[in-house]
């Protein structure tokens, strides 16, 4: 039997004096798509900036697998390397950079950790215009200032090409449905989901089942308190829209 992908075990996290995640248990294999569903202030923006990385978050207790390896001892750069992707809920603008330089930087720099040799700007330009192809992104969009501007869904957009470039292992979507209209999450699934594949796994964040009827996840964590108090197939999304989340916080508190 093959390694999890993501093994989260027993994960107690502080954002100064606040304990934020209170033992949170998770077991991602390759290949499939979990969601993480919880109302605001449960943990799960928490759990995936822990898992980048950033700065700030303190692990009191527990342990981070990733293909094996303890992802707590890395940096964020050694795990971006290593090949975890985040999709930030807002994506960052910077003005003056145009998007295809930002993602040749993003590429090369991976690679350079990777010890791998930097892109030919032909082998580049390959790259981004087979990822835009799949991703039906026009040209024009990639000579724009990154993020500046941009709608909501053509940040997401951007991510989503960047993530089809990088070609990470595991993507965890960080509430990428915030601010979408209908139209622009129809658009941002379409991208994730022509990203999806046996060696990919992602982890997605959100509050709302709206997102699951068009990324369908194979898994569903309920998140309550800084832990998962439920899991379940995507029926369980359904049940939450239906119910709210107070049944499961009383189950829970039960």
């Amino acid at each position: 039997m093959s390694t999890p992908l993501l093994e989260i075990k027993n994960l107690h996290v502080r954002v100064e004096d606040n304990e934020i995640l209170k033992g949170v248990n998770l077991t991602l294999n390759r290949g499939e798509v979990h969601a993480i569903m919880g109302r605001n202030g449960s943990g799960k923006s928490t759990l995936s900036y822990v898992l980048a990385g950033k700065e700030d978050y303190e692990v009191t207790e527990g342990q981070v697998l990733f293909n094996g390896e303890d992802l707590l001892e890395m940096g964020p750069d050694e795990r971006a390397a290593a090949g975890l992707f985040l999709a930030f809920q807002y994506p960052i603008e910077i003005p003056g950079v145009a998007t295809m330089t930002f993602l040749k930087a993003a590429m090369n720099a991976q690679r350079k950790a990777r010890g791998e040799a930097e892109l030919t700007t032909p082998e580049f330009m390959k790259a981004v215009k087979d990822a835009s192809n799949l991703l039906e992104i026009k040209q024009e969009f990639l000579r724009r200032p990154l993020n500046v501007g941009f709608s909501g869904g053509e940040k997401k957009r951007a991510e989503i090409l960047q993530m089809a470039l990088l070609e990470p292992q595991l993507c965890i979507l960080d509430e990428t449905d915030s601010g979408l209209d209908i139209d622009a999450l129809k658009v941002v699934s379409e991208g994730v989901n022509k990203l999806r594949s046996a060696d990919r796994s992602m982890l997605v964040i959100t509050h709302y089942q709206r997102l699951l009827n068009y990324i369908v996840p194979d898994v569903v964590h309920v998140f309550s308190a800084g832990r998962v108090v439920e899991t379940g197939d995507k029926s369980l999304a359904l049940e939450l829209e239906a119910k709210g989340y107070a049944d499961f916080d009383e189950t829970h508190a039960a």
